[in-house]
């Protein structure tokens, strides 16, 4: 019973999420592209500030997996090299913490590329 609840609680974060996505897309005059650097950056500050580990702890995935997952990765990531490397740890942590994400998106998109026909939307 405790796999539910688990699911549940990924389903609710990630659902709040996308709710707030979605009002803004609908409700500000942002542009998509935007509204994704946002939730990037609110990740990196979130997880800078130490906040979204609480989030994590409580959605699961449905906190890791959106966009603010990723910047929470990369904050991680500046936070754990500068720890090991000093100052110069800022420059590369977050890359290197994010390095597998990063290249399964390059290589999959990449596949798509060469499996579909790309149109123009004209």
């Amino acid at each position: 019973m405790d796999i539910f609840l688990e699911y549940g609680k990924a389903f609710l974060c990630g659902g709040i999420l996308c709710l707030i996505g979605q009002l803004l897309i609908d409700k500000t005059p942002l542009t998509p592209a935007r509204i994704l650097v946002t939730y990037v950056v609110s990740g990196v500050v979130l997880g800078g500030l130490g906040l979204y580990k609480y989030v994590v702890e409580f959605g699961g995935a449905g906190a890791t997996v959106p966009l603010t997952g990723f910047g929470f990765l990369l904050a991680k990531g500046v936070q754990k090299a500068v720890e090991e490397k000093g100052l110069l740890g800022a420059l590369s942590g977050g890359v290197t913490a994010a390095a597998a994400g990063i290249t399964a998106s390059i290589f999959f998109g990449y596949l798509i590329a060469l499996i579909c026909k790309p149109k123009s939307k004209s």
